[in-house]
């Protein structure tokens, strides 16, 4: 459906664009990174209305480089698409396309603030040819007197944590990086295991980051060989203010993050990873944005075994998205 003209909802949007109900847990998409010339389902999770409010409309605006999107219909809702054109030409299935829907509306629902659901687009991501950074900023109606807007996107080098309304975000991993994605590959340069008493480390990875980032993630596996318990406690580097230990968690069907203060316990003859989606390293006020290929010097701290060296290879953005997602 195309509507070009829906003038009453645009005013309303506008007029309550600057409202922010206390939220829980931020509007996220479920996929947060995906390759560079692949049909991509974007789906936007919505936990929560507006100060206890049910939502009745919700509103995305779809990213240049996001092209044929084709948005799902949900019942009880109806569907109002925005369409213009592209910033440049594409090529889909052989044939050019210069415009396509650039917004989408689903209005005159009902979703109680205690429940979730989901408002899906289908598209394809354009073949561009670096890891690239879209945003999908999004907006919540919960009636004609509250809203609540996931629409700011960071400035170069801006932490995206301190970002009170973050518009969602998918990190669309080049082609050229397709052997990087997803698979632990660490740019091709192995380290040899290092030993903290009877800890093994091996595969320590991070990822690389976009000009003006400040914040990355890092991973690691930790292979306690000893007949004891351990535990790692810290971490620090010269490439980053300050390290800490993280964990991403699913609670309520919504990704969260939260800092282990504990570290990480390594039960005795037991492997504990430190990967993508789970546990990892999250590197703070980065100096220098960490580049593919590189090599970034890590100090990681047991409680039993001391404190070691290990050298982190720094390998495709594939997880870069992930670490933003709080």
């Amino acid at each position: 459906m195309k509507n070009t003209t829906c003038a009453a909802f645009a005013a309303t949007l506008l007029a309550f664009s600057g409202l922010s109900a206390p939220a829980l847990a931020h509007a996220t998409l479920e996929k947060a990174e995906a390759k560079a010339g692949s049909t991509y389902k974007a789906v936007l999770r919505v936990p929560h209305g507006c100060d206890g409010k049910a939502t009745t409309a919700v509103t995305i605006k779809l990213p240049e480089g996001f092209i044929s999107a084709q948005p799902m219909a949900k019942p009880g809702w109806k569907i109002e698409t925005v369409k213009g054109d592209y910033q440049k030409a594409y090529t889909v299935h052989g044939k050019e396309v210069r415009s396509g829907i650039g917004e989408v509306r689903w209005t005159d629902g009902n979703l109680p603030s205690d429940f979730y659901d989901e408002f899906v687009v289908v598209g394809k991501l354009a073949n561009f040819d670096k890891d690239t950074t879209l945003y999908f900023p999004a907006t919540q109606l919960c009636g004609a007197d509250a809203s609540v807007s996931w629409t700011e996107i960071p400035a170069e080098g801006q932490n995206p944590h301190d970002l009170e309304g973050p518009a969602p975000q998918l990190t669309v991993i080049a082609a050229s990086g397709d052997e990087h994605a997803g698979h632990g590959d660490h740019g091709g340069m192995e380290h040899a295991a290092v030993k903290a008493g009877p800890v093994e480390i091996t595969g320590a990875f991070v990822r690389a980051m976009v000009p003006g980032a400040k914040v990355g993630g890092g991973y690691v596996k930790l292979d306690n060989e000893g007949g004891e318990a351990d535990r790692l406690v810290a971490a620090s580097s010269p490439a980053a203010k300050r390290v800490e230990i993280h964990e991403m968690t699913m609670e309520n069907d919504v990704m969260k993050m939260r800092a282990l203060q504990d570290g990480v316990k390594l039960p005795a003859g037991e492997t504990v990873e430190l990967k993508p989606g789970g546990m990892h390293l999250m590197f703070m006020d980065v100096a220098k944005p960490f580049r593919e290929g590189d090599s970034v010097p890590v100090t990681l701290e047991f409680e039993k075994a001391g404190k070691v060296d290990v050298m982190f290879n720094v390998g495709g953005a594939a997880a870069s998205s992930m670490e933003h997602q709080h």
